[in-house]
C-alpha cells in the first residue's frame, strides 16, 4: 500500500483515526463523504491554481491507490469467494 517511512506514518494516524471515526457507515453515504474528503485534501495540499504537471501528478496517484487496493484487497478477496462459491467456469 503506501510505501512511506515508518517514522514518517505516525504523524497522520492519530488524524487519520479520528477522521475515519465521523465517516458515516451508511453505504449510501459513504461514498460522497470520501469523495469529498479526498477531493478537499487535494485542493488543500495543492492548491486551487493546479498545473497540468499537477493534474498529471494527481490522476497518477489516484490511479495507482485504487491499482494497489484492487491487488492487495479486492483480488484476495475474489479468490476466498471464488473458493468458496464456486468460479463463473462451474456456471
Amino acid at each position: 500500500m503506501p510505501y512511506i517511512g515508518r517514522k514518517d506514518r505516525k504523524q497522520y494516524q492519530e488524524l487519520l483515526n479520528a477522521l475515519a471515526e465521523i465517516v458515516p457507515q451508511d453505504r449510501m453515504q459513504r461514498p460522497g463523504h470520501m469523495n469529498y474528503i479526498v477531493s478537499l485534501l487535494i485542493e488543500k495540499v495543492y492548491g486551487k491554481e493546479m498545473r497540468y504537471a499537477d493534474h498529471n501528478e494527481v490522476v497518477g496517484f489516484l490511479n495507482c491507490i485504487a491499482l494497489e487496493f484492487y491487488r492487495r484487497k479486492t483480488a484476495p478477496y475474489e479468490d476466498i469467494k471464488i473458493v468458496e462459491e464456486g468460479d463463473l467456469t462451474d456456471l
